[in-house]
């Protein structure tokens, strides 16, 4: 299938960029290697910002389907002490609305024309054809030419090769992501403790943060400071030995804090932390750019998902301003692109200090505070 645009990844900023084209009446082919919308779950809670997320699903006029997902009093934070006292608790509303990223991304794909993604094509490699076009090559043998290759597919982009010879690095930090089901039930001093919205338990290198998703759901993530040598001495296929594992880290932490590791309902899941060089940008190719954690990796901040979906409305805008010159639209995109890209990813790295260095709980108390 040739379309004008060929994107590489279905994930919110891909989808972001397709919906803004088909808006202009520019057709897109999404190729994403997962079998189906189905394949995996889809992550966890998203806060949608207004000078980033919210201005993409303006461009892509997807406002009142985003409100519809809106989970009221999911931006309540608070911070506990590591022996469950609370420390900070504020249920105000902050501007920046929680929804369910699986939900997120079904509105997008719901706004598409039918067969616009492309699912069970696994990229397998490309190359450059000359005058700004491209193959991709996909697992099962077949190819697609390409006149503009768009490479929204992550952090391990097999686009990016084109473009930049960047890999991402290790941060030294890892989370381990857990689920607990109908908590207010089953686990009543758990989810008391972790409040309606987003839980901060915090020491100097690890940290135990966990969200209030729909119902009684809990997701957590469990930060820890350690080698990939150490958690590759953690035998994930084993549940219990893993969990327990993890939780020997937090020993002495309070139990209703523990549990969110120990009692988890799915099995352990480590999601290695790594990141792109700050200011990582190329020179420009002709036919090919990135979006998203292609282009920016960084660690994590609450800015990914928003940036990406910026990413993929401001390239299709760029491309409907710039109708027959491509190279224009491209060169337009990157050079706002990169700055935007790398403030935020020092804002991450601030970020990543503040909950995780020498001065926490209190230096990220007084970030919302600001100081009180």
């Amino acid at each position: 299938m040739n379309t004008p645009v060929t994107i590489i990844g279905a994930g919110l900023g891909g989808l972001t960029l397709a919906r803004v084209l088909h808006v202009h009446g520019i057709p897109a082919t999404v190729y994403e290697a997962e079998a189906s919308p189905a394949a995996r779950a889809q992550g966890g809670m998203l806060d949608i910002h207004d000078e980033n997320g919210r201005p993409a699903l303006r461009a892509a006029g997807l406002t009142d389907e985003f409100r519809a997902l809106v989970l009221e009093g999911r931006e309540a934070t608070r911070v506990l002490g590591r022996d469950g006292a609370v420390l900070f608790d504020d249920d105000s509303a902050r501007g920046r609305p929680e929804v369910l990223r699986g939900e997120l991304r079904r509105i997008l794909l719901e706004s598409l024309p039918a067969g616009t993604v492309r699912w069970g094509h696994k990229v397998s490699g490309v190359r450059a054809l000359g005058d700004g076009r491209h193959e991709v090559a996909f697992a099962d043998g077949a190819t697609v030419h390409a006149s503009l290759l768009v490479g929204a597919d992550g952090a391990w982009s097999r686009v990016r090769p084109l473009l930049s010879d960047a890999v991402p690095e290790y941060t030294g930090m890892s989370y381990v992501e857990t689920y607990l089901f109908d908590s207010d039930t089953r686990h009543p001093a758990t989810a008391k403790a972790v409040g309606g919205g987003s839980l901060f338990v915090l020491a100097p290198g690890k940290g135990i943060q966990a969200h209030r998703e729909s119902g009684g759901t809990l997701h957590t993530y469990v930060a820890l400071t350690e080698p990939q040598e150490w958690f590759a001495a953690v035998d994930f296929t084993d549940s219990g030995a893993a969990a327990a594992r993890i939780a020997q880290q937090f020993d002495g932490w309070a139990p209703e804090l523990t549990a969110l590791i120990t009692d988890g309902e799915t099995a352990p899941v480590l999601r290695t932390l790594n990141a792109l060089p700050v200011e990582h940008r190329w020179d420009r190719v002709p036919g090919v750019t990135l979006l998203g954690d292609a282009a920016h990796l960084s660690i994590p901040n609450g800015e990914g998902a928003n940036l990406a979906m910026l990413d993929g409305a401001e390239l299709g805008n760029a491309l409907a301003a710039h109708p027959g010159d491509v190279e224009a639209a491209l060169a337009e995109f990157e050079q706002a692109m990169f700055p935007r890209s790398a403030a935020a990813a020092a804002d991450g790295a601030d970020l990543h200090a503040t909950l995780f260095g020498d001065g926490t709980p209190h230096s990220l108390i007084s970030m919302f505070t600001g100081g009180e």
